[in-house]
């Protein structure tokens, strides 16, 4: 398997500027941009460990580093027989194009987002079935043919599974199954 780093090659040149880059503290990722030409940020890791070079220096500027300004990707406008003569090449890729959808800036995962809360399914609960005591197994009484549906707190001696027959499709009982595998209601999707 060969790699963009391994087909670009180490010349003597791109090692130096590995090396100067390295000890000014830029990170793989942006020393793997400055090389360019197939350079990965993995690329960039490996021949540091190689070649055995310390820890990264602090950046004496608290500033980040100006990144060269990147090209912007030319628009294509799709036609029927646009389509049909760059097929022929074989040169050119098509790239899908992105939605635009609005920008968010810092952490927004833990956003208050209103719309999610009306889509939030609630599952109705469901009564345990019960199981006579003579019935509930210990794991190591489960059978292929066995129902091995969890019951209560593992760390307790009151833990169990259910131990009714089990469907031939899968590992619990037809009560299990459908609390398992439950279908979403087609509104709800």
């Amino acid at each position: 398997m060969v790699s963009g780093a391994q087909s670009a090659g180490w010349t003597d040149e791109r090692v130096e500027t590995l090396k100067k880059l390295w000890m000014e503290g830029l990170s793989a990722s942006q020393i793997a941009g400055e090389l360019g030409e197939g350079v990965t940020r993995n690329a960039v890791i490996g021949k540091v460990h190689r070649l055995k070079l310390s820890a990264r220096a602090k950046p004496t500027n608290s500033a980040p580093r100006a990144r060269p300004a990147a090209r912007p990707a030319p628009r294509r406008v799709a036609s029927p027989s646009a389509g049909i003569s760059s097929m022929g090449g074989g040169a050119g890729k098509v790239r899908p194009q992105m939605s635009s959808r609005p920008q968010s800036i810092g952490a927004t995962a833990l956003a208050h987002n209103p719309e999610m809360e009306q889509q939030l399914y609630v599952a109705p609960a469901a009564a345990e079935l019960f199981i006579p005591e003579d019935k509930r197994l210990s794991l190591l009484q489960l059978t292929e043919a066995t129902c091995k549906w969890p019951i209560g707190d593992p760390l307790t001696k009151d833990f169990y599974f259910c131990g009714q027959h089990s469907l031939e499709t899968g590992p619990y009982c037809e009560f299990h199954s459908r609390r398992a595998y439950h279908q979403v209601d087609k509104k709800r999707r």
